[in-house]
C-alpha cells in the first residue's frame, strides 16, 4: 500500500516580486535571491525577516550576474568564475542572515538549468555546495545529482508549474506548454513525481501572475490527499 510521505513546498523569493509577503506563509522552504539575478540589500534582508517569523527554512538562491534578463538567459563562463559567483552570492546573504539560518543552495533560473545537463557546470555548482558545506536542491537525473553523489547531501526538486521534457529535464519557456495553469493539474503532477519517489521538495514559481491562489489551492488538494507539508530535513 502506498503510504503518502511528507513534502516540502518551495518558493523563489526575495526578488522584488509583488506576492512575497502573501505567499511566506504558504511554504515550507523559501529560496531567497542573493542580489545577483535580482533583488538587493532591502528585499533579502525583508525575505530572511519574513521566513523567520513564519517559521520557513532558508536556502540560498545565487543566479547569474545578469539582472536585464532576471538570470535567465545561458551565460558561459569558466568554472573558477562560476564558483566565486556562486560564493560571493551567498556569503553576502549568510552575512545578513541569523548564524546557521542558509540551510541549503538552489541555483537560479538558467545555471540551474544548465547545471542539470552540462557536466562542467553541475560540477562548480556542486564544488561551491561542498565548500559552502550546504546541501544542493536540484532536479532529479540532472549532472547535479549525479557529480552530488558521496560528497554533499542531493535533495530532489519537483516542479508544480512546469512540465517536464521526455528526458525528464523542464521544457523550455518558450514553447507554449511550458506552464501548467490549474491547480488541478498541477496536483496530479507532483502526487505522480511522489509515488514515483522522486521529490522531496516541489517548487512553487514566486513570479507566477496567480500564484497566490496556485499555492493556496496547491496546499489544500496536496493535504486533501493525505501529504504532510514540512520542511525537508537538513543535518
Amino acid at each position: 500500500v502506498f503510504v503518502m510521505p511528507r513534502l516540502d513546498l518551495n518558493c523563489d523569493l526575495g526578488e522584488g516580486g509583488p506576492h512575497d509577503r502573501a505567499l511566506m506563509p504558504l511554504i515550507t522552504s523559501a529560496n531567497i535571491a542573493c542580489a545577483g539575478h535580482a533583488g538587493d540589500l532591502t528585499t533579502a534582508v525583508t525575505a530572511l525577516a519574513r521566513a523567520k517569523e513564519a517559521g520557513v527554512q532558508v536556502g540560498a538562491h545565487p543566479g547569474f550576474l545578469d539582472r536585464e534578463h532576471f538570470g535567465r538567459r545561458e551565460l558561459q563562463l569558466p568554472p573558477d568564475q562560476l564558483r566565486e559567483m556562486i560564493l560571493i552570492q551567498v556569503d553576502f546573504l549568510r552575512s545578513l542572515a541569523d548564524a546557521g539560518a542558509v540551510r541549503y543552495l538552489k541555483p537560479h533560473g538558467a545555471l540551474y538549468n544548465l547545471a542539470c545537463r552540462d557536466e562542467a557546470v553541475a560540477r562548480a555548482v556542486v564544488d561551491s555546495a561542498a565548500m559552502l558545506g550546504l546541501p544542493l536542491l536540484g532536479l532529479p537525473g540532472s549532472k547535479m545529482e549525479q557529480l552530488a553523489q558521496g560528497r554533499i547531501l542531493f535533495l530532489r526538486e519537483g516542479y508544480a508549474d512546469r512540465r517536464y521534457t521526455p528526458e525528464g529535464l523542464l521544457g523550455p519557456r518558450d514553447r507554449p506548454d511550458a506552464f501548467i495553469e490549474t491547480p488541478r493539474e498541477a496536483v496530479a503532477q507532483a502526487l505522480r513525481l511522489l509515488e514515483e519517489g522522486r521529490i522531496d521538495s516541489l517548487c512553487v514559481h514566486g513570479d507566477n501572475p496567480h500564484a497566490i491562489d496556485f499555492a493556496h489551492a496547491l496546499r489544500d488538494e496536496l493535504q486533501s490527499a493525505g501529504v504532510t507539508l514540512r520542511a525537508f530535513d537538513v543535518p
